[in-house]
């Protein structure tokens, strides 16, 4: 299902974050804000849209980060791998739409150079981002973001999600779902939320309301 909600409250609760007041308004883009608890499938949506949905010109923001890159990810790819200390000299420099420190020293943020490329391409900043950080750029966007929250079944289904990828260890999983509960608290403040019960069905849901947006605006 999807629900609009009319003049939600876009607070971040944060315990740090930051928000440009860099821009001003007549340098505003509509941007797309897609943010869900792990495990939700919220980056197979964003790839499935960017991938079948070409007319919407959606365009992956790329997030960068200050911890180790996982796996196969690659610089450039799933995120820009910054060291500590870099990410604090960009923090200084104001290089930043918004950042946020997860956890000490532990960094995620939208670089404005990021956004700025998606723009002069003609394209649509998607962005893939936690609860916090989307209702950062949410509030810096205002009207001009789409600030969509992807919502499980239920918290056994994320349960099963999560220890069925076979990737994280039981405390990272409690860790995790624990996390998931904060963020559903936060599910109001988004401008529509749709539960991901059925991959296709919770995709051309978000394509519609994606459509409609930029349609409308």
């Amino acid at each position: 299902m999807c629900l609009y909600i009319e003049g939600a409250p876009q607070q971040c609760k944060a315990p740090f974050f930051y928000i440009s007041t860099f821009y001003s308004d007549t340098d505003m883009s509509k941007v797309i804000i897609i943010s869900a608890p792990s495990g939700t499938g919220k980056s197979t949506v964003i790839n499935k849209l960017i991938r079948e949905a070409p007319h919407l010109r959606l365009s992956f923001s790329i997030s960068a980060t200050s911890r180790a890159p996982r796996g196969k990810e690659k610089h450039g790819c799933e995120y820009y791998f910054l060291s500590e200390k870099e990410f604090r000299e960009r923090i200084a420099r104001n290089e930043f739409l918004e950042y946020e420190e997860v956890y000490p020293g532990r960094f995620y943020g939208t670089l404005k150079n990021e956004v700025d490329r998606i723009d002069s391409e003609g394209n649509v900043a998607i962005f893939d981002v936690d609860v916090v950080g989307g209702l950062n750029i949410k509030r810096f966007y205002d009207k001009d973001a789409l600030a969509i929250f992807i919502m499980p079944p239920s918290m056994q289904t994320l349960r099963q999600r999560l220890v069925s990828r076979n990737t994280d260890s039981p405390e990272v999983i409690k860790e995790r779902l624990d996390k998931a509960e904060q963020e559903m608290a936060m599910a109001g403040d988004f401008d529509c939320r749709i539960v991901n019960d059925d991959l296709e069905e919770c995709f051309s849901q978000v394509r519609r309301v994606i459509e409609f947006f930029l349609k409308s605006h």
